[in-house]
């Protein structure tokens, strides 16, 4: 589908990509990675035709459509948010208008015998019929379906675009390129704006995609369950590892201890030859050996090894003063803008210690809770209040926005920084990825991430016993939120965290506090044990749940049996059913394929001529693979039995 050939991409002298080359396959689900800066998003941009490589080329057939959804973009106003996501179907509007124009002309035409007449009449019905096979029909269900799926409600559909924050607009341009379905998606971080329901919505999407997916993500957990190759932009080259960001990772591992291994026995190499050199340059007898070892040193292809910085590890928030055993308390608490009830007779107790997280669908009062507990936020009725000697620190959403931009990296730690602390700032620094003369830049210039990193590096320098945190992850990178992660992980305060990042809470957050409904749920286990309680085959199911009853306190029981279930609730239960079995049948389909290629390499490996260290990479991959999918398959069915057991 999409062929690169000797690609090179050049900024200012320095190669960002150095004669790579790769293909784009139908149905391939490709996941870019790679540090911040070294070129995702750049090579989705030169794919969507919005960039030109420095040399080299990349082929694309003519007749291959492609949808492209950037990080950032300009957005257009005017029109309702039905009306802005209908666009996506262009050629369907632009056919119905033109057999309109063609039905009006006919409808005043006499002329039945001319040329002209034949000739509209011939268009009238290749028009009709071009749109049924375009589907003209389903437009607004196909445009429903989206919109719900990506977090709006109904009464959403008919406001106009510009009441919309950007985020709920970046989606509406998701929706958008979702409903033209493109051979090729291209997809830069579309998870940045969603919550947990609507990732799981773009999941499934995506799972049963028809075309190609390539994209650029920070969630691993998504990752994970979309894509089925991992592209790795590293120095300037591309790796691909046929395998989900997990298998990638440890794939990645072992290609990457093959290369410093050589890259330690080349330096050995070129240092003995030096010292060859070095020993024999002015001896007449070894001058033809000399020469010898210089051109050989000249024709030497260098091992570039991208080093990773592991000071990071060693990173931790102070010891956190002792605070009173509630750390937060809620009592019939009510907050509304204007005549709207965000959250109504609320009750909530945090005690010292505890680690939550705040779940839910954007627009559930998640941020306004967290701004009312830190008392950024008044409300009209019952108490929010911390407890006795809490030292609160707050990440917001904007944080990164309300920074000095004047001021450099440094002297915005600098200026807050006391004690010891302040002799390694620098350190510091470098442990969240600000190298060199990054710590001279001004805040302005900084990217949205490094803005985030910036802002949390500025939590560590003072002792806080209340840490509320919201969407911290938003523009990290996978190593800047593992350095979070690992620094919360060790955090002895209390922890409050807005998140929709799945792997971020998995292990991290010990207590789970839905948002739904006006109304806030607690759920005592981590995010996994969240969704298990509520009994969903997937994070969609509970934005339709949410739809379909009346919010109740959780319960360890099971649903309703089959006899108690409306008409409505049947058929979902069937579409959960046959869902199921759908998912399985393509388990064991992949398990089938993957025991094949095993036994054909099995056979290889029995014939020593046919040896090579490339078989037995491929095995322990394959090998691997299938392991992880008769877990996959040990899970579905399991779920499958619970979910039957309803019945």
């Amino acid at each position: 589908m999409i062929s690169v050939n000797q690609l090179t991409v050049e900024f200012g002298g320095a190669a960002l990509f150095k004669e790579v080359s790769f293909l784009v396959n139908p149905k391939d689900r490709i996941g870019l990675v790679g540090k911040n800066g070294a070129g995702k998003t750049t090579l989705l941009r030169i794919f969507a035709g919005k960039q030109a490589p420095s040399s080299g080329e990349v082929v694309i057939p003519s007749d291959l459509k492609i949808g492209y959804l950037p990080q950032q973009m300009i957005h257009s106003d005017g029109r309702t948010v039905m009306e802005e996501t209908r666009l996506a179907f262009e050629e369907v509007l632009n056919t119905e208008e033109e057999l309109e124009k063609v039905q009006k002309e006919l409808s005043h035409r006499e002329d039945f015998e001319s040329e002209s007449y034949m000739n509209l009449a011939h268009r009238l019905s290749y028009l009709t019929e071009r749109l049924h096979i375009l589907g003209n029909t389903e437009i607004d269900a196909a445009s429903e379906r989206t919109l719900l799926g990506l977090g709006f409600d109904t009464g959403d559909f008919n406001r106009q675009t510009r009441e919309f924050s950007g985020g709920w607009r970046m989606r509406i341009e998701l929706a958008k390129v979702l409903l033209q379905k493109p051979d090729v998606l291209l997809l830069d971080e579309p998870t940045n704006h969603l919550d947990i329901e609507s990732i799981s919505w773009l999941e499934s999407f995506l799972q049963t995609y028809s075309g190609a997916v390539v994209l650029v993500s920070h969630d691993r957990a998504f990752l994970d369950h979309v894509t089925h190759r991992t592209v790795e932009i590293v120095l300037g080259s591309l790796y691909d590892y046929k395998a989900p960001y997990s298998q990638y990772v440890i794939l990645r591992q072992e290609r990457r201890d093959q290369q410093l291994a050589a890259y330690r026995n080349q330096q050995k190499m070129i240092q003995d030859t030096e010292d060859f050199i070095e020993r024999f340059r002015y001896k007449p007898t070894k001058s033809i050996q000399v020469q010898s070892r210089i051109k050989q040193l000249e024709k030497i292809v260098r091992i570039e090894v991208d080093e990773e910085d592991r000071s990071a590890m060693h990173i931790k928030f102070p010891p956190a003063p002792r605070s009173g055993t509630v750390v937060v308390e809620a009592d019939n608490f009510c907050k509304r803008f204007g005549e709207k009830v965000i959250l109504d007779d609320i009750q909530l107790h945090i005690t010292r210690g505890e680690k939550v997280a705040f779940v839910g669908r954007n627009g559930e009062g998640k941020t306004t809770f967290a701004r009312a507990i830190i008392g950024e936020l008044p409300f009209e009725k019952g108490i929010c209040r911390l407890g006795h000697n809490v030292k609160l620190g707050y990440f917001a959403q904007n944080q990164d926005e309300i920074m000095d931009g004047e001021t450099t990296v440094f002297d915005t730690l600098e200026r807050v920084a006391v004690g010891d602390i302040r002799t390694k700032l620098r350190d510091l620094l470098g442990a969240f990825l600000f190298k060199g003369e990054d710590v001279d830049k001004k805040v302005k210039v900084l990217s949205g991430g490094e803005r985030s990193r910036l802002a949390m590096v500025k939590l560590l320098l003072e002792p806080h016993n209340l840490l509320v945190l919201d969407e911290p992850t938003n523009h990290l990178d996978m190593r800047s939120k593992d350095i979070l992660k690992e620094a919360l992980l060790a955090y002895d305060g209390t922890l409050i965290v807005v998140s929709h990042d799945r792997d971020f809470l998995n292990g991290l957050a010990e207590k789970i506090y839905e948002f739904r409904e006006k109304k806030i749920f607690e759920y005592r286990g981590g995010i996994y044990d969240f969704l298990e309680k509520k009994q969903l085959l997937s994070l969609h199911e509970l934005d339709q749940k949410n739809r379909e009853s009346v919010p109740e306190p959780p319960v360890s029981g099971d649903s309703a049996p089959s006899g108690q279930m409306d008409y409505r609730e049947k058929k979902e239960y069937e579409r959960r059913v046959r869902k199921a079995s759908a998912d399985i049948k393509k388990s064991e389909e992949r398990i089938s394929s993957l025991e094949k290629e095993l036994q054909e390499l099995n056979e290889q490996m029995s014939h020593p001529e046919q040896l090579s260290s490339d078989i037995f990479t491929m095995h322990h991959t394959l090998q691997k693979a299938l392991e992880n999918e008769m877990t996959e398959w040990e899970r579905l069915s399991a779920a499958l039995e619970k979910l039957q057991a309803l019945r």
